[in-house]
């Protein structure tokens, strides 16, 4: 009987090995998505403390905000100057680009009632997405003055 089960054990081994390769490479594949899915998480909450941090500095200012001087289009620039509203929306914007990637914003204002869009790149999740999501993340965030 003993010829009958030489190499049983070995298959056995192999077996053990097999799954136990597989389930760690599941593993890892979960961290790597816990990872990506984390960023992107800390990526929105970034977006909105930003689109918060401009918000309270239109309030600060507000006749100039209720002027149009914080409206800004999306691939607007920084504009050049030392008044309050241009030091806002420049350093708003240096925090943009600084945080999220590919970081860009804009504000529109309707009368009294303001939209700040703020959009960044995550290209590190198109496969995770639907198909033709795209790579472009928004945040769109209103507020009345």
């Amino acid at each position: 009987m003993r010829s009958r089960q030489r190499g049983a054990t070995l298959i056995e081994v192999l077996v053990a090995v097999l799954i136990t390769a597989t389930g760690v490479l599941g593993a890892a594949a979960m961290q790597l998505n816990a990872v990506k899915f984390n960023q992107a998480s800390t990526s929105r909450s970034t977006a909105v403390f930003l689109a918060n941090d401009m918000s309270d500095r239109m309030r600060a200012n507000r006749s100039d905000a209720l002027a149009g001087r914080y409206d800004l289009a999306i691939d607007d620039d920084a504009p050049a100057g030392a008044a309050i509203y241009q030091i806002d929306i420049q350093e708003w914007l240096q925090e943009i680009a600084l945080r999220l990637p590919s970081g860009d914003a804009s504000v529109a204002r309707d009368d009294n009632n303001f939209t700040i869009t703020i959009q960044w790149d995550e290209s590190r999740l198109s496969k995770t997405r639907e198909a033709n999501a795209g790579d472009n993340q928004t945040f769109v965030f209103q507020t009345r003055l």
